[in-house]
């Protein structure tokens, strides 16, 4: 069972490291603002799973709350209904429980607001603010203008009042096709900030959505129902992530436009990247859609739910982003320092385990066969309370084919023609003969036990230089062992973008080759016929074990009984390179 990290009370004070967010917020405090509470949000849209980078976003907001005793609401802002889906709320809320998480603020959607959105739209057009535009999509793109060039005024932004309030309504009732109109702000078509020049408040979609079903034909734009929905719920502090900064004037303009009193202070950091990982939800979810993967928690995708199956803690994500920390600076994370957190918080978790991933049969001819002889082996090294586990040491045992070299380089400490290694736990053995098919290949090695060197029994000091693990061929359990690397080919991340409905729109056709072109063919190697020792085929799913030598591996889902199947969660520091050139 996964132990999340304890979110209630007071935690060490080591866990606060500061940032220049809460400096932000000391100095409001300082001042007296918000009647000094401090309330924030995390504003997922239910449009796919959680993945690494939206960690940052948790941590900065579930965190920040409790640091100052405040409150931390959870607010689905599902305003596009052509993606959002049942599946991915309940997804969202596991895995933020998962993570250690609870939204002590509360529960909310946008869309329980749609209400309050469409009248304050109403005040918006009798204030002049809003207007109800006929201009097309591409003509609007046309009409923006550029960085360089000035937008050009939409013919129908004089379009008085009393008339746009009227198609408004007739908007809402169904009576026009998507695409016809579109409700604008009025701000400034000549901004040098681009958001600014009339952005579309309200647009028509005739989509079911997930909890109004059909009740909505007309569906506000992030940018508007967010800060709206911020301001209702009464949020002191809307932090969020940096390309959302061009954005903040807007974010302002809406909640002083409405006429919220103490309105949000919205604050933005840098988006967390890494190499070697697809952080844009857009991409992951054409992954899913193409068959590329096996579903949002296939152990090769960066979301919690994969992270979980694969073996990770939340202790051990936490400390990640705790280690990149919270700046405005946009960074790419190297994906190393992920697996070295998670190489930590397992060292000292995870149970030892033996297991044999590519198996050559070792035969002890000097043992009886039918002899059958128990060796106790400590579940961690360093935690005996732990306990032990005991083993059969058999006639017939299985080692690793790269443990075994007939004609091996200097300093090749483990097994050779006429050398010798411990076995874990048991006897010395000597390599005395070698059985190969017909290809020359070794298929069984013949070795002699040295019956004097039993671990731990008196007169049993004798030295050697290599110790290898083993696995009983008459107690071993048959496993399937899948291996992973990364999706992507080289270092470069395809970083994280804004989940709103312009993104959504803009599909760059060279940025999808270009993802296409960088995909990993080796990013899953599954291994069948590797064998294990008992407790492997009895552990629950989601068990983790560190296999001496090999590295740390989980039970996956797809488990069933007689058929275990282990995740390779990471690496110890020195295997995977061994593993990945074999």
């Amino acid at each position: 069972m996964d132990h999340a990290p304890n979110v209630s009370g007071n935690p060490p004070e080591e866990e606060y490291k500061s940032n220049f967010i809460w400096k932000f917020i000391d100095d409001d405090l300082a001042q007296g603002k918000n009647d000094g509470r401090v309330h924030t949000r995390f504003p997922p849209e239910p449009n796919g799973y959680l993945h690494i980078g939206h960690c940052k976003a948790l941590y900065v907001d579930f965190v920040t709350a409790r640091k100052y005793g405040g409150l931390c609401n959870l607010r689905f802002d599902d305003t596009n209904p052509a993606k959002e889906e049942t599946e991915y709320v309940n997804g969202i809320m596991d895995d933020i429980r998962w993570m250690g998480f609870e939204w002590n603020g509360g529960l909310f959607f946008a869309s329980d607001y749609y209400e309050e959105c469409y009248n304050l739209a109403l005040k918006l057009i009798r204030q002049g603010d809003a207007y109800v535009d006929e201009l097309s999509q591409d003509d609007m793109r046309a009409y923006r203008g550029t960085l360089e060039q000035p937008g050009r005024n939409s013919p129908w932004r004089g379009r008085p009042a009393e008339e746009s309030e009227a198609l408004f309504k007739r908007m809402r009732a169904g009576e026009f096709p998507e695409g016809s109109y579109t409700l604008r702000a009025r701000i400034d078509m000549s901004s040098p900030n681009v958001v600014m020049r009339d952005p579309v408040l309200y647009r028509i979609l005739y989509k079911e959505h997930h909890r109004t079903g059909s009740a909505w034909c007309i569906y506000p734009m992030y940018d508007y129902a967010h800060p709206i929905g911020d301001a209702l719920e009464r949020v002191t502090h809307s932090l969020c992530s940096l390309e959302y900064e061009i954005h903040r004037p807007l974010y302002d303009w809406v909640v002083q436009k409405c006429g919220f009193e103490q309105p949000p202070r919205q604050i933005e950091f840098a988006r967390l990247n890494l190499t070697r990982t697809i952080m844009s939800k857009r991409y992951l979810r054409r992954l899913v859609e193409t068959g590329k993967v096996r579903g949002w928690d296939d152990p090769r995708m960066p979301t919690l739910a994969a992270m979980r199956r694969r073996g990770y803690t939340p202790e051990a994500i936490l400390d990640f982003v705790q280690r990149a920390g919270i700046s405005k600076a946009d960074s790419v994370v190297d994906f190393e320092l992920l697996e070295s957190c998670v190489r930590t918080a397992l060292e000292e978790s995870a149970p030892r385990a033996m297991a044999v991933l590519r198996p050559l049969k070792v035969v002890l001819t000097n043992w009886d066969a039918g002899r059958r002889e128990p060796v106790s082996l400590e579940n961690h090294p360093n935690h005996p309370e732990m306990g032990r586990r005991e083993l059969n040491f058999t006639r017939e045992i299985f080692i690793e084919r790269d443990d075994f070299m007939e004609n091996p380089p200097k300093k090749f400490f483990r097994l050779k023609p006429g050398g010798e290694v411990r076995l874990k736990g048991a006897y010395i053995i000597r390599c005395e003969d070698i059985i190969k098919d017909e290809n020359g290949k070794p298929t069984e090695l013949r070795c002699l036990v040295d019956m004097d060197s039993k671990s731990g029994m008196p007169g049993s000091e004798r030295k050697v230089k290599g110790t290898l693990h083993w696995v009983s061929a008459e107690d071993a359990v048959d496993l399937t062992v899948r291996l992973y690397e990364p999706l992507l080919n080289d270092e470069a991340a395809i970083e994280s973008d804004a989940e709103t409905e312009d993104a959504e729109a803009i599909e760059d056709k060279g940025a999808k080759a270009d993802f296409e072109r960088r995909m990993n063919p080796d990013s899953l190697k599954e291994l069948t016929g590797c064998v294990g020792e008992p407790a492997l085929g009895a552990a629950a799913v989601g068990a983790r074990f560190q296999w001496m030598r090999q590295g740390y591996f989980a039970l996956d889902p797809d488990s069933r009984p007689g058929a275990p199947i282990y995740n390779r969660t990471v690496g110890l520091k020195d295997s995977w390179v061994k593993i990945k050139n074999d």
